[in-house]
């Protein structure tokens, strides 16, 4: 097998080459090959691509531009977005995962991944699944049992159990629950039940106390924008809802709060970026059990608890 790695190295194999090397005695001071191992780590199928035949550095840097001349438009032409989307596609990712750029300085130079079809297409592109009919058609068919075991655990006691029917007495008093408040409420309780907690993550922007959220210091989070003052822990009819990471408004104005955690979902492939340590398990849930992309690792005690209680029969 180390044969056959060597010669799909030597043969131009980036996804092979990139994790190649060693110490010799001519060159003692380069780095061990398996100090900082590049491989795909969520089950990504179009992890690092060949350029595309025909095509080379220089080319596909004259496309980058091109796209982000036509973002700038105020009339976008996005079937050709997409078209040269798709053509640097190979290019995006061995700077993403090879330099590990700034978010702030990838996006820059990479404008289109700030659109909402961009990323979706751009994570279609790295694991070949449609991010929003896989997650919504999962969260739709899982929303019934979340919701019947979050009642159940908020019948005992604890900080857990407490937060839980704070955020259920909300829910229960909209007067309509549509599909969209039963995806809040799935995906805002969901880290609740799993222990995690972290107030960074979850932010509230009050537009008539402030003109900008606060954002510094934000790795990331989802901003929900509301236009009243008020303490509620899950706001199930915001103005919209806001993405960001590293402390920059990635993506703005998304209607729901499903779509927004969706879409961050998706920018977490396509920006190469770690789950948050403290939300760690909420996002690997969506990742195995939502989204259905395994990478072989075995699921932690708390996150396979929840995926049998999912499969018993109500």
């Amino acid at each position: 097998m180390g044969n056959y790695r060597t010669k799909m190295a030597r043969s131009g194999c980036v996804e092979v080459s990139v994790n190649t090397g060693k110490r010799s005695m001519n060159n003692p001071d380069k780095e061990h090959p398996h100090s900082n191992i590049k491989k795909a780590r969520r089950a990504e199928v179009n992890y690092l691509p060949n350029l595309p035949r025909g095509e080379n550095q220089c080319s596909l840097e004259e496309m980058r531009i091109q796209i982000a001349h036509e973002v700038e438009k105020n009339d976008r032409n996005l079937q050709l977005i997409q078209k040269l989307m798709e053509m640097t596609f190979a290019l995006r990712r061995q700077e993403i995962v090879q330099e590990n750029p700034l978010v702030k300085d990838f996006l820059q130079k990479w404008p289109a991944l700030r659109i909402e079809s961009q990323v979706c297409a751009e994570f279609h592109r790295i694991t070949n699944v449609n991010l929003r009919n896989q997650f919504y058609a999962e969260l739709d068919l899982h929303t019934p049992r979340l919701v019947a075991l979050y009642r159940q655990k908020t019948t005992r006691t604890g900080k857990i159990s407490e937060a839980l029917r704070d955020i259920l007495k909300i829910y229960d008093l909209q007067q309509v629950q549509d599909v969209n408040i039963k995806r809040t409420v799935a995906l805002r309780a969901l880290p609740v039940y799993l222990r995690e907690e972290d107030p960074h993550f979850f932010k509230t922007w009050n537009m008539e106390e402030s003109d900008e959220p606060d954002i510094t210091g934000t790795p990331v989070a989802l901003v929900t924008v509301v236009n009243e003052s008020t303490e509620s822990p899950v706001h199930f009819s915001p103005a919209s809802t806001a993405i960001v990471v590293e402390d920059d408004l990635v993506i703005s104005s998304i209607p729901t709060f499903a779509d927004a955690f969706a879409l961050l979902f998706g920018l977490m492939y396509a920006l190469h970026l770690d789950y948050p340590k403290k939300l760690s398990h909420t996002f690997t849930f969506i990742q195995k059990i939502l989204m259905g992309l395994d990478d072989g690792k075995p699921l932690k005690p708390c996150i396979l608890s929840l995926k049998n209680d999912l499969l018993l029969k109500q």
